[in-house]
């Protein structure tokens, strides 16, 4: 049995769940990389990191490099004597970083790889009308999410899963599979799969704003994916037309009926409780919405302040 030293690196609150699930399982965690702390909010106020909280609220030795190929930094993680590297939700790493470790350096990766290498697979997986996804930890190699695979784990996804609940589930998935290959490792039983090299996989880019404009005249599944994909973060979006003033719409819920029509796409019919946007094929239900200045509201609550009028429609 191997004696672990571990370095973890990781910034959001799915790699929390990592870093929580390593310490209540008694494994030494001699340093922690995450990011500089970020002003935040409209006060401008600097935040720690999500990881940077529950470290230090362990007396964790935590690191915030803003450079990772700084000599100060590099020596200071040589100082450490870890023998694993642990990742997940990170920056990329430079070789001088992944090789370090005498047991290499392994990440999590919310997707079951080699599809959806990228900064947003849970997004993507849901955006493109997956059925299942999961997690997988690979060895960290030259390029991004193309190492050697040592575990997967798959879930469901279900039609009423968003980017908020695959994430949820995921993250929990991922702090398992994390302890089972920090387990496999520490045994020496970590066997390896090379990804497979394929000119056709899905990719997981970073999502821009032009991702989220829903385009109305795409089939009605599509749109539903959409917006479920970018709930609640980054968010799917629409201009709202309604007596020649338009307002930015942000869309975080809806539903979809199958339901034939003659009416143009975007056309929205509404009544006190609640509206519905003629699409191809049916209607796409808008549940929970924001409006400019507003707070994210169901629409029952938002129609109490907001009048449709008869040539309300949406672009």
């Amino acid at each position: 049995m191997r004696s672990l030293r571990i370095v973890f690196m990781g910034t959001p609150d799915f790699a929390v769940a990592s870093l929580k699930a390593l310490i209540e399982h008694n494994y030494e965690v001699v340093g922690v990389i995450t990011a500089p702390d970020r002003p935040a909010g409209r006060g401008q106020a600097m935040r720690q990191s999500a990881v940077k909280e529950y470290a230090s609220s362990l007396g964790l030795n935590v690191l915030q490099p803003t450079n990772l190929k700084a000599a100060d930094f590099l020596t200071q993680l040589a100082e450490l004597k870890a023998n694993l590297q642990v990742v997940v939700a990170f920056r990329m790493l430079p070789k001088v970083v992944w090789q370090m470790p005498e047991y290499g350096t392994f990440n999590l990766h919310a997707s079951l790889l080699p599809d959806y290498r990228g900064a947003a697979p849970i997004n993507w997986a849901i955006i493109n009308g997956e059925e299942k996804t999961g997690v997988t930890t690979f060895f960290i190699d030259e390029k991004i999410d193309t190492g050697a695979i040592i575990s997967q784990t798959e879930c469901a996804i279900t039609e009423q899963d968003t980017a908020g609940s695959l994430h949820d589930t995921l993250m929990i998935l991922g702090a398992e599979l994390v302890i089972n290959t920090v387990q496999r490792i520490e045994k020496d039983e970590a066997k390896t799969v090379s990804q497979k090299h394929s000119e056709v996989l899905k990719e997981a880019p970073k999502l821009s704003k032009e991702h989220g404009q829903i385009k109305w005249n795409r089939p009605i599944k599509e749109i539903y994916n959409q917006i479920r994909g970018l709930s609640p973060y980054p968010v799917a979006w629409t201009t709202l037309v309604n007596d020649e003033e338009t307002s930015y719409l942000k869309v975080y819920k809806a539903a979809y009926t199958r339901e034939d029509h003659t009416l143009p796409f975007g056309k929205i019919v509404g009544d006190k409780r609640s509206i519905k946007v003629a699409v191809a094929g049916g209607y796409i239900w808008l549940e929970e919405i924001q409006l400019p200045g507003k707070r994210k509201m169901e629409v029952k609550d938002v129609l109490n302040g907001l009048k449709l009028e008869q040539n309300a429609h949406v672009l």
